[in-house]
């Protein structure tokens, strides 16, 4: 034990003192912040000036009332209306003549798009959005819904109703959303805040083992090349050597953890919208740590057997891509975190710390589905650590040609 407690402490404090861990150490929240508060920002961000629409309205009716209710709705900051739109109109009031003017003021510059509102537009509800960049959704839907509206009061107004009426009857509806624990309990809590609290685990997670993992396999890669390696084993066993690199880089994660979980936390508490719920901490820490586990144990896995850095980056590349595949889910899981795929994909190992984090945020599943995943999860914590060990022995005294499944699985028959 004191090999193993010396080799992490070596491990430790060489890793700690780099100036890419310290830089690490607060990059990486930094990255995190901008994932999270930048695209906000970006769909927020509007242009400064009016931006000019055009229309080809061919009911000829519609048009003056849609900019007025635009105008009405949507103003800059300097007052200024977000839009104006302007019908296009030419010698000829055929459409393809009209596209062909407004293509024309459109490769100008002088319009930002131009919509086409057809005859049968009261039927129908079609219309064309022309543009550059038709990734502006957010133009596309106010207009939408402006054409929508006046629409639906021309078909009042002709049904004999009257729209003013039925527009003051009608109440908009602000749901506020209360997350009922199976406790009793009760705590305001929104989507934002759900989702945040399951994407910051992977986040971390992720980043974690990211960092961590690609330090491990540089340190294998560089230790066989320069023959160092072999120095080590001859002053401790394979074991303790591998038991010290996994209880020094679980330490050096464990640091980061907690000064990540110091900032997140303190954040948290001085907003006046807590952004990210706290429920569930104890187990969401215990998903953390086994996965983190986990994960090691492969990287550890991976290291013993690759022998330079390109091949250490493909192997950290695959493993990477089971971690990021939740951030994919992440959406779904939360809408119906109780279907049976999710159920079973959570007790997929590799993938139940991050899909467990997922559903405790929104809801706590049964008491029998955290058993079992915690069960699974441990067993294949100590089958990987076993493999790593038979694989660790024999691989970091191996350079040159990378062994193949073969030769792996000769290894860990061996006693």
């Amino acid at each position: 034990m004191n090999k193993t407690f010396a080799v992490a402490r070596w491990e430790f404090v060489e890793k700690v003192r780099t100036k890419a861990f310290i830089i690490g150490l607060f990059m990486t929240p930094a990255i995190m912040a901008v994932f999270m508060v930048l695209p906000g920002l970006l769909s927020k961000s509007e242009k400064e000036t009016t931006k000019a629409i055009g229309v080809i309205d061919e009911t000829r009716m519609l048009t003056t009332a849609v900019n007025a209710r635009l105008e009405e709705k949507y103003r800059l900051p300097s007052g200024a209306p977000t839009y104006r739109l302007s019908e296009i109109a030419g010698e000829s009031m055929e459409r393809e003549h009209l596209k062909v003017i407004a293509t024309a003021r459109l490769s100008s510059g002088e319009l930002e798009g131009y919509f086409i509102i057809p005859l049968n537009v009261m039927d129908s509800g079609k219309v064309e959005y022309r543009a550059e960049n038709v990734g502006n959704v957010r133009d596309q839907e106010r207009f939408s819904r402006t054409l929508e509206d006046i629409i639906v009061e021309r078909r009042l107004t002709s049904a004999g109703y009257d729209p003013k009426t039925i527009r003051r009857l009608i109440t908009d509806i602000d749901i506020r959303t209360i997350k009922v624990s199976k406790g009793g309990e009760e705590t305001e809590s929104g989507f934002l805040e759900t989702f945040f609290s399951g994407y910051i685990f992977i986040m971390m997670l992720m980043f974690l083992v990211m960092s961590t993992g690609q330090m491990l396999i540089r340190s294998l890669v560089e230790e066989k090349s320069n023959r160092i390696i072999e120095v080590l084993v001859s002053s401790c066993s394979s074991k303790e050597l591998m038991s010290g690199k996994i209880l020094g880089l679980s330490l050096l994660g464990l640091t980061t953890i907690a000064f990540w979980l110091l900032i997140l936390v303190t954040v948290n508490v001085s907003m006046a919208t807590p952004f990210i719920t706290l429920d569930n901490m104890a187990l969401l820490l215990t998903y953390f740590v086994m996965g983190y586990l986990m994960y090691v144990a492969i990287f550890i896995t991976f290291g013993a057997t690759v022998s330079t850095e390109q091949e250490a980056q493909q192997m950290t590349g695959y493993v990477t891509l089971l971690l990021v595949t939740p951030i994919a889910l992440a959406v779904p899981v939360m809408m119906n975190p109780d279907s049976v795929l999710v159920k079973v994909l959570s007790q997929v190992p590799l993938l139940t710390p991050t899909m467990m984090a997922l559903r405790l945020s929104v809801r706590v599943p049964d008491l029998w589905e955290i058993v079992l995943s915690l069960v699974l999860l441990t067993a294949t914590i100590a089958g990987l650590m076993w493999t790593a060990a038979k694989v660790f022995r024999v691989g970091i005294l191996i350079t040159g040609k990378r062994p193949d499944l073969k030769e792996i699985l000769r290894w860990l028959r061996t006693e």
